[in-house]
């Protein structure tokens, strides 16, 4: 029972620190969404007093832009607040499905025979090396004991 409540606490804390950045996020984009419109305003106004002179023979240029003409300024989209917390809402849901559907798959039964599978062989052969290992060490040790001895006895 201890563990559950702490488990939800623990999410209801993730949920509420991923709130808290999603809205820094949307206010930090309102900003630049509201500067980049500035921007572009001020440019708008600038084409309409300066405009610019295009000579007649000049070929002609196709502009993907719409900076000189009449445009309509669309409605800034508001969210209201259910409608928000119903976006972050959906979000944090599709992100703990994907955690929980990862987790579920690492501790399926075939993951876990597999990672046991290569465990054990990494062991065996760990244990195969150290063998080799260590039979080298003696033989060259041995060696080293005869060439001792054989110098003595010179």
């Amino acid at each position: 029972m201890l563990l559950a409540v702490c488990v939800l606490s623990v999410l209801c804390l993730v949920l509420l620190v991923a709130l808290v950045r999603m809205r820094r996020d949307a206010r930090r984009t309102t900003r630049e969404l509201d500067a980049m419109r500035q921007r572009l305003d001020d440019l708008e106004q600038q084409t309409t007093v300066q405009p610019a002179a295009t000579p007649s023979t000049a070929p002609v240029e196709f502009v993907i832009t719409d900076l000189g003409r009449e445009r309509r300024s669309p409605e800034p989209v508001r969210l209201e607040a259910p409608a928000f917390a119903d976006i972050v809402l959906k979000e944090t849901v599709v992100k703990a499905a994907s955690l929980v559907h990862g987790v579920r798959r690492g501790l399926a039964p075939a993951t876990r025979n597999r990672i046991r599978f290569e465990m054990r062989q990494e062991v065996r052969r760990a244990r195969r090396q150290r063998r080799a290992d260590l039979k080298a060490a003696q033989r060259d040790l041995h060696a080293r004991q005869r060439a001792t001895l054989t110098e003595e006895a010179s």
